[in-house]
Parts: C-alpha cells; sequence; structure tokens
C-alpha cells in the first residue's frame, strides 16, 4: 500500500495544494505540507462511492451525524482512554478551524493563552484573532523533561487557556504521562482550560506511547477541549473534517454557539464526516501499515540528515515531520530554504516565526509522509548540495 507505485504523481500535481506538488515547479519534491502522498483507505472511497450514488446530499445535523458523534466516542473510549459522551462531541470542518473555535469560545480580548515555542503556527494565530495574546514557552527540540515549574511562572491574571499540541509538531515531542500530570494539575490550580490538539496521536513510534491528557483523571478531564482531525491519519485534508469533544455541557454548549454550526452560517460536511467515520471504524489496519512505513522513513530520513555537513536532528517520537537544526551551516532557515528549492529541488517548511514562532530559528522541517523512493532522491539532491 505504501510502495513507489502507490503514489499517483500526475494526480498529486493537480489535486496536491498547500505548498506541495500542485503548486511548485515541475520536478521540485515537497517534504513541506504534512500531507501524504499516498491515497487515502479503499474503504473510504467505497463508502463515500455509496453514499453519493444515493444522490441525496442533504444537510446533517447542526451537532453532527450520529454515526460520526458515535464513532468518535468510541475512539475516544477504546483507543484513549476517555469516558467520552459523544452528546459532547462535534464535527468541524478542520482541527485548524477547532483550535479556533475553542479560542474563541474561552478567550476575550485582552486575555492570555500559553502557546508552546515551537509549535504550528495556527495556536498564535486562532489566539491573536479572538483578539488576545499568546504567550509563548520554550519546548526545545529533544528529548528532555519539561519543566513545567517555568510554564506555571509565566501564568497572570489574565490567563484564560494553555494550548497543549501533542505530539508537538514541528518537533515530534510526545509528552510523557508525569509531564501531562504536571500540565494538568497546573490547569486545575488556576482553573484554566486545556486546548489538547491531538490530530497527530495516531503518529507515534516505539517505545514510545501516546497518552491523552483528558484520560488522566476527572478533574483534568473537565477542564479539557479535545481537538483532532483526519488529515493526518487518513489523507483526508481536502474533505475538511475533524471534532471538538467537551466533558461537560456548558463547555460544549459555548463551543456550539460561537461555532455557528446551529445558524448554518458553518458546519463541518456530510460527506467529511462519513468518510472520517469509515476511518475509525474500518481502516485500523490500514493505518497500523502507515504508521509501520512512516517508522523507516523516519530512519532513513534522520539518518541522512545528520549525514549532512552542518545539519543535526533528533529522531521524531511522533508526527511525521523531521526538525533538522542547520545553525552550524552558517545560514539562515531561509536561506537553507531558498538553495534547496534552487540547487537541490527540494521544498522544506524554513524555521520562520510565521510558521512556528522564534523556537524554530536555525532549524528546517521536512515531511516525510512519501515513498522511499521519493524521499532518498530527496535527501540524497538535499545532500549533494548541502555537502559541497
Amino acid at each position: 500500500m505504501f510502495s513507489n507505485k502507490s503514489v499517483d504523481l500526475e494526480i498529486l500535481k493537480q489535486r496536491a495544494y498547500n505548498l506541495r506538488w500542485a503548486t511548485l515547479p515541475d520536478g521540485v519534491i515537497p517534504l513541506t505540507a504534512a500531507d501524504p502522498d499516498f491515497p487515502s483507505a479503499p474503504q473510504i472511497a467505497d463508502t463515500l462511492t455509496r453514499f453519493v450514488k444515493e444522490r441525496y446530499l442533504c444537510y446533517g445535523p447542526s451537532d453532527g451525524l450520529p454515526v460520526f458523534k458515535e464513532s468518535v466516542g468510541a475512539f475516544f473510549q477504546h483507543k484513549r482512554n476517555i469516558p467520552a459522551n459523544p452528546a459532547y462531541i462535534f464535527p468541524v470542518d478542520s482541527a485548524a478551524f477547532g483550535i479556533y473555535v475553542v479560542c474563541q469560545a474561552f478567550l476575550s480580548p485582552n486575555d492570555e493563552a500559553i502557546i508552546f515555542d515551537p509549535v504550528d503556527f495556527l495556536f498564535r494565530y486562532s489566539v491573536e484573532t479572538v483578539g488576545a495574546k499568546a504567550i509563548p514557552f520554550a519546548i526545545p527540540a529533544g528529548t528532555e523533561k519539561v519543566d513545567f515549574e517555568a510554564l506555571e511562572e509565566l501564568i497572570t491574571p489574565k490567563t484564560r487557556l494553555i494550548c497543549l499540541c501533542n505530539p508537538l509538531n514541528p518537533t515530534g515531542k510526545v509528552f510523557t504521562p508525569d509531564e501531562l500530570w504536571a500540565l494538568g494539575k497546573i490547569a486545575c490550580k488556576h482553573n484554566l482550560i486545556i486546548l489538547s490538539d491531538e490530530i497527530w496521536s495516531d503518529i507515534v513510534y516505539q517505545p514510545y506511547t501516546y497518552t491523552s491528557i483528558a484520560s488522566l483523571d476527572e478533574s483534568i478531564r473537565q477542564q479539557t477541549i479535545t481537538v483532532t482531525g483526519y488529515s493526518k491519519s487518513y489523507g483526508l485534508a481536502g474533505l475538511r473534517i475533524g471534532a471538538v469533544m467537551a466533558s461537560n455541557q456548558g463547555h460544549f454548549d459555548k463551543l456550539m454557539k460561537v461555532s455557528l454550526h446551529q445558524s448554518t452560517i458553518h458546519g463541518a460536511n456530510v460527506l467529511g464526516q462519513i468518510a472520517a467515520s469509515t476511518a475509525l471504524n474500518e481502516c485500523e489496519a490500514w493505518l497500523k501499515a502507515f504508521v509501520e512505513h512512516l517508522y523507516q522513513m523516519r530512519n532513513l530520513c534522520v539518518t541522512e540528515l545528520n549525514s549532512i555537513k552542518g545539519v543535526s536532528c533528533y529522531a521524531p517520537e511522533g508526527c511525521y515531520v523531521a526538525f533538522a537544526n542547520i545553525q552550524q551551516t552558517g545560514k539562515t532557515s531561509q536561506e537553507i530554504h531558498q538553495i534547496l528549492l534552487e540547487q537541490a529541488q527540494v521544498a522544506v517548511v524554513p524555521g520562520l516565526k510565521e510558521w512556528f514562532g522564534e523556537g524554530a530559528n536555525g532549524y528546517i522541517r521536512l515531511s516525510f509522509a512519501t515513498s522511499t523512493e521519493i524521499l532518498t532522491k530527496a535527501l540524497a539532491q538535499t545532500k549533494n548540495v548541502l555537502n559541497v
């Protein structure tokens, strides 16, 4: 399923946007946006085909199709050990919008939210878009445990929210249960909401294991809003589907109100909900094989990056991106990005504040969710240019 024969470059060049095959010059290999080069599981296509053939594409319930709510609830119950209530789960048009909805629901202008640094730009964007201030908390790449006592020192009377990205994009860190306990206790002590972004939670490599912060205990669960999506695990980015889960009626009502779903101004499309339900209910074997392939690609990527002069890279514990330190090259992230694009014909994401925060300075991010052949070629071209 994940051989080079499975990658249809002609289709990707027509459909893979967002800094990928369809937006880059011909011949450039995109190791950019975290979106797999492989087609989604066949069960998803089969289900969507049957659904569309019936030709009824009606409005769905504002809080989600029952099959979607039940599928997501069962996933959190059985895979994440959270006593999830489907009544407190609703679909959103992406995990990105889910993050924004949580910020809209729990932040007011001039409030503060703690975000990790580096982290995906969507956290800062969402916090600032609702008029609040994003307070960065540095978590450098590597394997050292996080000092959450230092995080607590950032809390002020204006702090309302802690944004947890686990596994952490772009570094690939998977937080330990002890670290999550520390964060959860701080949130409870200061009555802060935890926004737990878990879109990467399926992509974790042995010997590491994933723990949802809402599974730790009831008091932490009541402070947590969990956001997830199905683009990373199942290749459903174009269907724009994610989920938000609360643990009580008050939080759920507040989230639904700001989502605008009840007015039909906004909402999650029915096809996305059907696809995600199928993924959760029928595609476990496909996902397992995908993660096994990604494990091999991770090892290949990290080994090759560490053989390049001036480049070093920790093996990510989760996610399918490598966060490579390029400081010893003597060039900036943007300069390396341009050199690779123009001379190696490889596109990467530069470690700029606009993408990941100040903590990404001196790094580049590479996605390795592709075939062995494509990744090997991209890394060879990268090495040939940087090792001169």
